[in-house]
């Protein structure tokens, strides 16, 4: 299996912690120079000086900029593609804020499609062209598993989550014909801040101990355990291979068996 990345690079957003951290891992350990994107420029240099390099030519490096700040999103990107295209890009940015759709205000809507489906929109567009002309291209969403079963009271996420899958599907039948493939991984819950957040509110709301609220969210998995971060990059790493080449356009679920639908 053709798991070789060297030579490529990749731009990892919401690489400072999580998943995206744990992405930018994994593709290093496959040969990848890796360009971690995230808002903490203190976090991101200690990562760049932590990552993996398999062979003298690999280098690494990170850009500071904030998914929300679309102007400034475009301006980093395009000044990074200038110099280095890329060749894969992982989309993935921390998601919004817990509660139901009803009564969610129209801002909150709006800041989570600028963070997530107009970010990756933006970023997709910027790297395409140097994926055409190097004959190689992944782009890879993390989203979530609520694109197959929404789940309660994540309104504005569920939401937002479908409209990138959405958009997902139709990049990839139109990018196919370039040999660029396009992706979602959706992972469970898995130990991160976010899920952290997530556990903390379902407590207070049900008036228990945070240590029994994710007991119980762990018990609906049928593996019994939140996953690690780790265990996401892996799929997303795959995804991005040589040998996922002629996969394209699908939701791989990475969450224990939780989801019940195909």
């Amino acid at each position: 299996m053709d798991l070789d990345l060297t030579g490529r690079h990749a731009l990892v957003c919401g690489a400072s912690q999580g998943i995206g951290r744990a992405c930018a891992v994994e593709l290093a350990k496959l040969g990848a120079n890796v360009t971690a994107l995230a808002r903490r420029a203190k976090v991101l240099k200690q990562l760049v000086e932590e990552l993996p390099r398999t062979h003298t030519s690999q280098m690494h490096d990170f850009l500071v900029a904030d998914s929300g700040d679309t102007d400034g999103l475009r301006a980093a990107a395009e000044k990074l593609v200038a110099a280095h295209p890329v060749h894969i890009l992982v989309n993935n940015s921390g998601g919004p804020p817990p509660g139901p759709a009803h009564g969610a205000t129209i801002d909150a809507f709006l800041d989570a499609y600028r963070k997530h489906l107009i970010a990756n929109h933006l970023l997709a567009e910027i790297v395409i062209p140097g994926m055409q002309a190097a004959g190689y291209g992944r782009v890879v969403n993390i989203i979530s598993t609520s694109v197959k079963e929404p789940i309660a009271g994540l309104g504005v996420s569920n939401t937002t989550r479908w409209a990138v899958a959405s958009w997902a599907k139709t990049l990839a039948t139109e990018l196919a014909p370039f040999g660029i493939t396009v992706n979602n991984v959706l992972p469970g819950s898995t130990k991160t801040p976010r899920i952290k957040q997530i556990v903390q509110t379902r407590a207070q709301k049900s008036g228990v101990e945070v240590e029994a609220m994710q007991h119980a969210m762990e018990s609906e998995i049928p593996m019994r355990r939140f996953a690690d971060p780790s265990e996401i990059a892996a799929a997303v790493a795959f995804l991005a291979s040589p040998a996922a080449g002629y996969i394209s356009g699908i939701n791989m679920p990475v969450d224990g068996g939780r989801t019940r639908s195909l």
